[in-house]
């Protein structure tokens, strides 16, 4: 949508949001975490073509209380509800609103059954974790699983209440259903947009009953502080939507509503899209799996069965006595540094071991474990996450071959928190190298970790070799994620 097309309403709030984030330090809190993990929804929210959920708009507000103060935060609480209502309200009137609405309650009804499953299988492995350090990490996790499914709950309600508000209005007649079950109309693609703070895709609901200005950045848990940092195993939802440019929607006659995308908020299509065809399987460069299901990613590395041939870098050595003798120096210089207070020279030994060969790594990481140096593992798991994506999955599966499955999985799951563009150039060049299993593994760890609007951005690099690759990899997780990582691709534009 065209700056000089905005409503009143939306562009005094999009001048409002510009205010706010001037007021904030880009390198920190919430809204560093936004501008890295979704730059170009952040965009799309400064031009007015996408409104951000109220848990987005609420932690750039925590992060203005940290900068300058409650009361400022709590006075600037008021005005951004007033602003964003009456953003809302303008978004919500134009024709075909209705069926925007529905769709996004389609996709967080989803999002929000993922969080609870996610948040049911923590709980049985905090039950039955062994160490402390285990426990503390899956604690981490929890809080933030839980954070998740709050908010998912908190947007279907939202969005439940925009349904019901826009029923109040003449609209158009044409029967559709609720996804509860009800008869309803149409109803329009609505704006989405920040995912926001943890994990859950953005629904640009309206105003949620949890107001205020939260104290802290997250929910409470260990390694979890008040300033907006992300902790290690943490999983950040994009911050935005895919930043799809928001059009004009005309009235037209009735449609058969399509499945929810959050993309395109208030977007009605011109044409029905293209219809994406999944090539052949023959003509994909990874197996699509059968009917059964078996695992995916580094943790079951080679389930696929047979050798595959490469180009890439050859398997490392195993570790040998020098190796071994430095995994035990740093050991041993990390416990001295803790017991002196230089936290800040162990987390430099901390960024070196993480660049070390992959082999190493599992010696270093249970030798950790017997110092009580726990969390220093979780430290370094975090660091090797930014690696670049070949020596990501050589990491991953040097833990898993070690019997640190976990730690492989939650690696790769850190690593692909990364722009989508970069991940899907990294596809491309392990492909290159014939390095399908590595392929396989990366894309895996995307689609499960990312929502499906944002696994689907990988594929704008390259649409041909990846899309593909993507709807193979959605496939071996459900036929569920299949069927939304399709969707989002057809949204994108991204037809064969």
């Amino acid at each position: 949508m065209a700056m000089e097309r905005l409503p009143d309403e939306i562009r005094e709030f999009t001048d409002y949001l510009r205010g706010l984030l001037a007021r904030l330090d880009r390198s920190g809190g919430w809204c560093a975490v936004f501008w890295q993990r979704d730059p170009d929804g952040m965009r799309a929210c400064l031009d007015g073509r996408e409104l951000p959920p109220w848990d987005v708009l609420e932690a750039l507000l925590q992060d203005l209380a940290v900068a300058h103060g409650r009361p400022a935060a709590e006075a600037e609480t008021r005005r951004a509800r007033v602003l964003r209502a009456a953003a809302l309200a303008a978004h919500d009137a134009r024709p075909g609103a209705r069926d925007a609405v529905g769709d996004r309650l389609d996709v967080m009804l989803r999002e929000q059954k993922h969080a609870a499953e996610r948040r049911a299988g923590l709980d049985r492995a905090l039950a039955s974790a062994t160490t402390r350090e285990q426990a503390d990490a899956l604690r981490v996790d929890l809080a933030w699983a839980r954070d998740d499914h709050e908010r998912a709950t908190a947007r279907c309600a939202e969005l439940r209440a925009r349904l019901a508000g826009l029923d109040g209005r003449a609209g158009d007649t044409a029967p559709a259903r609720h996804p509860s079950g009800g008869p309803r109309r149409p109803h329009p693609r609505e704006d989405t947009a920040p995912g926001g703070a943890p994990g859950v895709p953005s629904d640009g609901g309206a105003v949620p009953a949890r107001g205020g200005v939260r104290d802290g950045a997250g929910p409470a848990g260990p390694g979890v502080g008040g300033s907006g940092a992300v902790a290690p195993g943490r999983r950040v939802a994009s911050a935005f939507p895919d930043g799809a440019a928001e059009q004009p929607v005309t009235a037209r006659a009735p449609r058969k509503r399509r499945r929810g995308g959050a993309r395109f908020a208030g977007t009605a299509d011109e044409e029905p899209p293209a219809p994406l065809v999944a090539p052949p399987a023959d003509a994909l460069p990874l197996p699509v799996p059968g009917p059964r299901r078996t695992p995916r990613g580094a943790r079951f590395a080679g389930a696929a069965g047979g050798t595959e041939q490469r180009v890439g870098p050859r398997p490392e050595p195993p570790v040998d006595a020098a190796g071994r003798h430095e995994v035990g120096r740093v050991v041993e210089a990390l416990a001295r540094l803790r017991g002196e207070g230089r936290g800040g020279e162990a987390h430099a030994l901390l960024i070196d071991a993480a660049h070390w060969p992959a082999a190493r790594l599992p010696l270093l990481a249970a030798g950790l474990e017997r110092a009580g140096l726990g969390a220093d593992w979780a430290t370094l798991l975090w660091e090797a996450a930014s690696l670049p994506a070949g020596r990501l999955v050589a990491v991953a599966d040097a833990l898993t071959a070690a019997g640190r499955a976990a730690d492989g999985e939650r690696l790769l799951r850190q690593g692909v928190v990364r722009p989508a563009d970069e991940i899907g150039r990294a596809v491309l060049a392990l492909a290159a190298e014939e390095r399908h299993r590595a392929v396989r593994a990366l894309l895996d760890a995307c689609v499960r970790a990312r929502t499906p609007q944002e696994a689907a951005r990988t594929a704008a690099v390259d649409p041909q070799r990846l899309v593909p690759l993507l709807l193979a990899a959605a496939r071996g997780v459900s036929d569920e994620r299949y069927r939304d990582v399709l969707h989002a691709l057809r949204v994108a534009g991204f037809a064969a």
